[in-house]
């Protein structure tokens, strides 16, 4: 563990416990050939692994935490909101249900509305990176490994930039198809790397820029503090802090006012 001020420690501490559990839980439904999927009323698919999932994070909180609220993207909302546990049980539950190995579970804590601590474990890449306000963003690359700082790259100009615009569909239907066709004619490199994985690839200096919509809080959250403690930037794609906008552009800070001119 790596030293993180006395205020988040032992929430940190915490939140890598509940990211074990959760591996537990989601591995050992990974790939199983009777997996049980539903649609929910958004059309978007849920797999028993994501409900076991926060149902043992929501136990554990109810012990560990009884005071502090909980947002789930499952089972909603409970408690008060001052402190609040924000849960993505599986985020990339498409991929996880066809056997894609690009998911995680998402956990973070909020205080008064700012993300302060964020981890995300993706067991079947074998990664898990975390951060807390004060303390830098780490992530290691098997259990037991040694954790390693996170940095954000320095590339400055659009014209050397890698970024991830995550989906085509989801860019057309937020009206902004044209805009994004006419950035990746201005970037190096465009790819779709997809959910959680795009914006660790940023803190990790591999990715310069991710954009993305139609997501949510829980989505978000636990990605914010990683991204910004590695020295990154996150906010909407036009420019509003905060995980609750609808879309987040995240970048290595030095191209965010570009990205913003060029999505605007």
């Amino acid at each position: 563990m790596t030293d993180t001020p006395a205020s988040f420690a032992d929430d940190l501490d915490l939140a890598l416990r509940l990211a074990d559990r959760a591996d537990e839980i989601s591995s050992a439904r990974f790939r199983s050939r009777d997996l049980h999927v539903d649609t929910k009323p958004d059309r978007t698919h849920v797999t028993e692994a994501d409900l076991a999932v926060e149902r043992a994070l929501r136990e554990e909180l109810a012990s560990e935490r009884p005071e502090d609220g909980i947002l789930g993207e499952e089972y909603g909302t409970e408690g008060d909101a001052h402190r609040q546990w924000i849960i993505d049980p599986i985020d990339g539950t498409a991929n996880y249900l066809r056997g894609v190995p690009v998911w995680g579970t998402l956990i973070a804590l909020a205080v008064d509305g700012v993300q302060v601590v964020g981890v995300v474990s993706s067991p079947a890449l074998g990664k898990r990176w975390w951060a807390a306000t004060g303390a830098g963003a780490w992530t290691r690359d098997a259990a037991g490994a040694e954790p390693r700082p996170l940095r954000v790259s320095g590339v400055a100009d659009l014209e050397h930039a890698s970024i991830s615009f995550q989906s085509i569909a989801q860019w057309d239907e937020a009206g902004y198809l044209d805009r994004l066709i006419a950035l990746t004619r201005s970037v190096w490199r465009d790819r779709a790397y997809g959910d959680m994985w795009s914006y660790m690839l940023l803190a990790e200096g591999v990715l310069d820029a991710v954009g993305e919509f139609g997501v949510k809080t829980y989505d978000l959250a636990a990605l914010i503090p990683i991204v910004e403690e590695a020295g990154g930037v996150f906010t909407s794609v036009t420019g509003t802090p905060g995980p609750g906008n609808g879309s987040s552009l995240a970048s290595n800070g030095l191209l965010h006012p570009a990205l913003l001119d060029a999505l605007a």
